[in-house]
């Protein structure tokens, strides 16, 4: 069975001092990697190459921070810095930094100012001239704001952050969909897929940390996510019609399912023999397609988080195709999206076992 949505594996309340207790005793018995963490020290199938690897994404990340402490796509596209930024700072924690510990903790401090500074009246997340769909950096900026509130020490820090999630999460409330999903704009009441599972992971991370959140908000998304599936078991784009079954949120939907506490979901389970089934024979690359690092981060998360076994037959065949393609200045081009997004993702599944990231604990 299961733990409740309310607590960890290992049985400890989440929620402001815990995560801050959890990510202490976690740093003292196993050690950040960033502080030079030994051998015997190394978790399960994270090989000296994946350490060196780990190191050399971090110190990009850390080098490519502007002084106003975002980080933007590089790309062509849109830069969406509050979506980049919360990822990069995501992946700088999931290496043991937090906003006061840690070789990179300046940097998560920065990340954190500079997301807060995004927030709007309306409890909107980003920066309007560089977000033209912006509930994906709204939802991602949840997410990063949250696991951050639980390992702040500044009180009047960790209220400035509490009100910008109070407001975050009134706006998302408030743009759900009659369906139950989320669409690229706050105010376009319509939904699909992606944008739906960052608003469900985000929420839970603020719920995780101790900050209200409706439940019926994210019971409702949950159920948008259980209407979106085919009979295959894939979910497809969105809820409100017919459609082939889309891997890459397939993946996604699982792994937000368990963020809510839905292990033992059917769908959430239909959906993961959906994923097993695409990777049989030691090969994934049929639930890429264009978007490899998106489904590549949520793949690692629903196999993490649904078994050792499963993570022991994923990981290690991820772990060597990350090092494949990772550049000699540390980076990884991810989905033509930008160095900030495929680095920060590589680094989230790679130091998925180290266990830094409360709400990416077993």
């Amino acid at each position: 069975m299961r733990p409740s949505v309310n607590t960890h594996r290992s049985g400890h309340k989440v929620g402001r001092v815990g995560s801050v207790l959890l990510i202490a005793t976690i740093l003292v018995s196993l050690g950040s990697p960033a502080l030079g963490q030994g051998a015997a020290r190394r978790p399960d199938m994270i090989t000296p190459q994946a350490e060196q690897a780990i190191q050399k994404g971090l110190a990009h990340l850390a080098k490519t921070q502007a002084k106003d402490g975002s980080w933007r796509s590089g790309s062509a596209y849109e830069s969406y810095p509050c979506a980049m930024t919360s990822l990069a700072g995501l992946a700088l924690m999931a290496g043991g930094h937090t906003p006061v510990e840690g070789e990179y903790a300046a940097h998560v401090r920065k990340a954190v100012d500079y997301v807060l500074s995004c927030s709007q009246p309306t409890g909107l997340i980003c920066r309007p001239s560089e977000e033209q769909r912006p509930m994906y950096g709204h939802g991602f900026a949840m997410l990063f704001l949250g696991q951050a509130y639980g390992m702040e020490r500044s009180p009047s820090r960790q209220a400035r952050i509490k009100r910008v999630l109070e407001r975050a999460v009134r706006l998302t409330g408030a743009s759900q969909s009659t369906y139950g999903g989320w669409l690229y704009t706050p105010e376009s009441g319509g939904d699909e897929g992606s944008v739906t599972v960052t608003q469900i992971q985000g929420l839970r991370s603020i719920r995780n940390a101790g900050i209200k959140v409706p439940k019926s908000v994210i019971d409702r998304a949950c159920k948008y996510v259980e209407n979106s599936a085919n009979p295959d078991g894939g979910i497809r784009y969105t809820a409100r019609g017919g459609g082939s079954s889309r891997p890459p949120i397939t993946a996604a939907a699982v792994a937000v399912m368990y963020n809510a506490g839905q292990y033992e979901n059917p769908v959430a389970e239909k959906s993961l023999e959906y994923i097993k089934n695409l990777g049989k024979g030691g090969s994934w690359s049929r639930m890429y397609g264009g978007h490899k690092y998106y489904a590549m981060l949520y793949t690692s998360q629903a196999m993490y988080l649904s078994s050792e076994e499963n993570w022991k037959w994923f990981f290690p065949s991820a772990r060597e195709d990350l090092l494949r393609e990772q550049s000699s200045d540390g980076s990884w081009q991810g989905d033509r999206v930008g160095t900030t997004y495929g680095t920060s993702i590589a680094l989230l599944i790679l130091q998925l076992p180290y266990g830094y990231l409360p709400i990416l604990q077993r």
